[in-house]
């Protein structure tokens, strides 16, 4: 659980960390199928590559925030509710288990700025927070190029005072676009694509001082990969549960448990001459599962708060591989893991001190981790600096999956060891009015770190800067971000796939029932490599969305990302592979009152 800080007419020290907190409507108001591409307008969020998960390998979709996550292995942690979203086997990330309209709040805290996360958190946390239940229905249809169909549909019901069910359901399926150019594609590409269902079913209990809810979620999604030979499938679920109780008007307890199965699946194959020959090379099956317990409690007083608690994980997880044109390989075990921590913070009048420490045993080594920031609020100015020291373990599949991509072969290696980071930032939050400023410098230190290559790369510097502005005029928004994240090995190298800038812009009008926002999205160049000999062009992409109430609990929706169909780099395999063309979709939404 983590400290927010709630920006309204007054910036109010609650935490020594940058953290962006996205609304409903705020969330309503960015483009996107899935969470992740509504994210990447927010400057440091990044996946390992530029392409979107509507048809990516789920492989690459780990979460980078600040240029921190080289490799398809967060860096960051993703909760929904408390819960751990990352993959149990890889660390990467399922975007289309959880839609954009199932989630009240999203909180992005850059940095491991609290003592509270352990493995995983290393370059933040993003934590989803669900709706109430509340009585009532919604669906809706939407449908767009490059055979676009989507469907969603939720029902909750109130049963007696104190109980409430919900159930959610979502489909969605797209014929796709070819990774590879026109001129590069030869007789073995086809269109990458993707079709899944996702579904949820929550039971929640709310007494005077408790809370209770018991949640299943399931996803099964199948992806062709862009070549005859190339597919993909998962399966995965979780079954979750979630006690808190109150105790007085500053203290409660909480307690989170959670067991996740998941299998992926996949071919891979050998790319011939001119891209006119495929073999197939190999055929892999990675079952995984996790449980993990997780506890805290809070207290305080109108001087300071505190909470203390502890986690425990255990990962089991193996890569079976049939080999072409003959053999078999396996790889994988288990992983435990299991920390205590301890965080405060103390008011001195308009100052604010943070302390914390956390102590976590990884399997391969036990690391300490401690935290400290101070804070100056005022009414419309706030000023903080933190220091902090985190640690990432490597995942069971940096340790026993090989893989390939195109005709370049990623090999496990079982002697990686823990990732570390030392780190420093400071910055300043602003109100004034309808106005506000964000703006923090950092500078990350990282030790061991586990590169592309399944390599320790021995270290790497990050050192950057990151603002954002929004403006309010009316019945206009303007909201602007930029961030820089010069992200070096110990040689000089870049870091592959950090881009140097990355910002943002959206101008938004409302008024009533009408909605329209248009913005673009840029970075500069980056590298697809460690040895930096493979560039990606820097871009820059539009987008346009409006909504319009028709009658009632009716809306007609309209999206469109990419808007000028920029070709945009994503990565070599080693031919040159393509992120997301122009997509556009519209729909019809429904809400009861």
């Amino acid at each position: 659980m983590q400290s927010s800080i709630t920006v309204t007419e007054k910036v109010t020290a609650e935490a020594p960390a940058a953290i962006t907190l996205l609304g409903t409507e705020k969330l309503a108001e960015m483009p996107g199928v899935h969470l992740d591409d509504r994210l990447r307008l927010v400057p440091g969020f990044s996946l390992f590559r530029r392409t979107s998960s509507l048809v990516a390998n789920p492989t690459t979709q780990g979460v980078s925030l600040r240029g921190i996550g080289s490799t398809g292995a967060s860096r960051s942690l993703l909760l929904w509710d408390g819960v751990p979203l990352n993959s149990p086997f890889g660390g990467w990330i399922y975007w289309n288990r959880v839609s954009p309209d199932e989630v009240e709040e999203v909180e992005i805290s850059r940095g491991a700025t609290t003592a509270v996360f352990g493995d995983k958190a290393m370059g933040g946390a993003i934590a989803l927070f669900s709706p109430a239940a509340r009585g009532g229905f919604t669906a809706g249809i939407e449908g767009g190029n490059l055979g676009q169909v989507g469907a969603r549909g939720a029902a909750a019901m109130p049963l007696g005072a104190r109980f409430a069910a919900t159930a959610r359901v979502r489909f969605f399926s797209m014929d796709g676009y070819f990774l590879v150019p026109e001129g590069s594609r030869g007789a073995v590409d086809t269109k990458a694509n993707s079709r899944f269902a996702s579904g949820q079913a929550r039971l929640d209990y709310t007494g005077g001082k408790d809370r209770l809810f018991v949640r299943l979620d399931t996803l099964a999604e199948e992806r062709d990969n862009g070549t005859q030979l190339q597919h993909n499938s998962t399966g995965a679920g979780t079954l979750a549960a979630q006690y808190q109780r109150e105790a007085g008007s500053s203290g409660s307890l909480a307690l989170t448990a959670f067991h996740s199965r998941e299998e992926y699946r996949a071919s891979f194959s050998a790319i011939g001459a001119g891209r006119q020959t495929e073999r197939l090379t190999s055929l892999q099956s990675v079952p995984s599962e996790a449980a993990g317990l997780s506890g805290l409690v809070r207290g305080g007083g109108t001087r300071g708060s505190w909470v203390a608690g502890g986690d425990f994980q255990r990962v089991e997880g193996y890569s079976r591989e049939a080999l072409f044109p003959a053999g078999s390989r396996i790889g994988g075990g288990v992983q435990t893991q299991g920390g205590f921590f301890g965080q405060g913070d103390v008011a001195l009048r308009s100052l604010r001190l943070y302390g914390g420490l956390r102590g976590h045993e990884t399997g391969n080594g036990f690391f300490w981790s401690p935290s400290g920031g101070a804070s100056v609020g005022f009414e419309n100015v706030r000023v903080r600096a933190s220091a902090y020291r985190a640690f990432r373990a490597p995942s069971l599949n940096e340790l026993y999956r090989e893989f390939r991509v195109g005709n370049t072969v990623t090999l496990a290696n079982s002697a990686l060891e823990a990732e570390t980071l030392s780190a420093v930032e400071a910055g300043a939050d602003a109100v004034w009015g309808r106005r506000s400023l964000r703006f923090t410098v950092f500078r990350n230190a990282l030790e061991a770190l586990i590169t592309r290559q399944r390599q320790n790369a021995g270290a790497a510097l990050n050192r950057g800067v990151e603002a954002g502005w929004r403006e309010q005029w009316r019945a206009w928004t303007l909201d602007a971000a930029w961030l820089l994240a010069d992200s070096r090995f110990a040689a000089g190298e870049r870091v592959p796939q950090v881009a140097k800038h990355q910002g943002s812009a959206t101008l938004a009008w409302s008024r009533g029932a009408t909605f329209a926002a248009g913005g673009l999205r840029a970075s500069s160049l980056q590298f697809e490599d460690d040895r930096n000999q493979f560039v990606l062009p820097g871009y820059a992409v539009w987008h346009l969305m409006g909504r319009q109430r028709i009658a009632g609990g009716v809306w007609f929706e309209f999206a469109m990302e990419n808007a000028f169909n920029r070709e945009v780099l994503a990565g070599y395999s080693p031919t040159p592979l393509l992120a997301s063309p122009r997509l556009v979709r519209a729909g019809i939404s429904f809400t009861s009152k």
